[in-house]
């Protein structure tokens, strides 16, 4: 149920005098410390950022596709470290627990993750299965009633601070398929439940990643999204949530390089070469316009899609669309902010500098633009054969 237009323009205006007053002041400071300050994470629950596509009825704001993408571009116009924090509680760390999950873990997850008060997050990845599902060790053997958890999960966002892990394991130990996949809600502090050191990234510093490193984990078959009788459908919850979690990505995107087009257009117009600012040279021109075009190509893409997604179509394909049109348009925003700026963006006291390595991940997390192009082409050919 979509927010009346009242009520969505007063949140997008809240959020963006949020962005503005709050977390962008506050860029430098996080990326230095490599760390939110805790104060500003209180802000951001007090927001309810944490709870934006979480349903009302279990203390979110409950926004639909559109309103989250509309959220997501407004968002997206500070440091992605600030999205990262809530993205998982909003996307594929609760998305599973709304779609397939019991009423009992919706009720008992749901409104700690909307508050903020939990943190979750996704184990998917390991060190040698990540888009290729069929590859995954990370194995659940029955033990009377419960399940014992054995594995590696690697680059894990969030890890280091949260409370609550979907663990994806391989039940079926037959299975060479993500048939034999299922997913577990695994409780930080579980016995056997470890993390590894925080990982050294190339950008995007304050939000964290690290190994969740499960030996011999015992977690009751309740523990399971959706109970016991969805043994073996872990997969398929992972798949349910990807079309929201591309197009809030893709919004994302959108939202940084309209941050980036904004910041080189007053670098140009203030920066004075030749008598005039480099905003009057063509050549520059044409770098603003080609980043304001494509930035406006993938925001009307995303937009559509959302809207599509709302009134029930199914858009995977379009979602993926999304996901790399608008992840590799960001990076080609950004290397163009840099060069925009001349030697001053490869300086660190500019943000394009920060943004050009912050941006970079985009391409890879989520799907890279690699899979995104596998899912398209398979799509079409599906479609096409009947």
């Amino acid at each position: 149920m979509s927010l009346d237009p009242e009520t969505l323009a007063q949140f997008l205006e809240t959020l963006d005098r949020f962005v503005r007053e709050r977390l962008i002041p506050n860029e430098e400071r996080v990326a230095d410390g490599d760390a939110i300050p805790p104060e500003l994470v209180q802000e951001i629950r007090e927001m309810g950022l944490f709870g934006m596509s979480i349903p009302e009825e279990h203390g979110g704001i409950g926004l639909t596709m559109a309103e989250e993408v509309q959220a997501a571009l407004v968002l997206g116009q500070a440091s992605p470290v600030f999205r990262s924090l809530v993205g998982t509680n909003n996307g594929i760390g609760s998305q599973g627990i709304i779609i397939d999950g019991t009423p009992e873990q919706k009720a008992h997850y749901l409104p700690q993750l909307a508050s903020g008060e939990m943190i979750a997050s996704f184990a998917l990845t390991e060190p040698d299965a990540g888009s290729d599902a069929g590859s995954l060790r990370c194995s659940a053997r029955l033990d009377g009633d419960h399940y014992v958890l054995n594995g590696t999960k690697r680059f894990i966002t969030n890890a280091p601070h949260a409370g609550l892990f979907t663990v994806f394991a391989r039940t079926d130990p037959d299975s060479k398929s993500a048939a034999g996949v299922t997913a577990f809600l695994v409780e930080a502090g579980t016995p056997g439940l470890h993390l590894g050191p925080r990982d050294r990234k190339m950008g995007q510093k304050g939000s964290h990643t690290c190994d969740v490193i499960l030996e011999d984990c015992r977690v009751p078959a309740s523990a399971i999204i959706g109970g016991p009788d969805r043994l073996g459908q872990g997969f398929k919850t992972a798949m349910k949530v990807l079309d929201r979690g591309r197009l809030h990505i893709s919004a994302v995107c959108v939202g940084a390089a309209e941050r980036l087009i904004r910041d080189s257009l007053a670098y140009a117009m203030e920066r004075r070469q030749f008598g005039e600012p480099i905003a009057e040279k063509q050549l520059v021109q044409a770098m603003l316009a080609d980043s304001r075009a494509e930035a406006y190509a993938a925001r009307c893409m995303i937009e559509e899609t959302a809207r599509r997604k709302d009134a029930g179509l199914s858009v995977s394909t379009e979602a993926a669309c999304c996901k790399m049109y608008a992840s590799e348009m960001v990076g080609r925003v950004a290397d163009r902010a840099v060069q925009i700026h001349g030697g001053a963006g490869y300086m660190a006291e500019y943000a394009v500098e920060r943004f050009y390595r912050d941006v970079r991940l985009f391409r890879i997390y989520e799907g890279t633009t690699q899979i995104q192009q596998l899912v398209i082409a398979r799509n079409m050919i599906r479609e096409a054969s009947g």
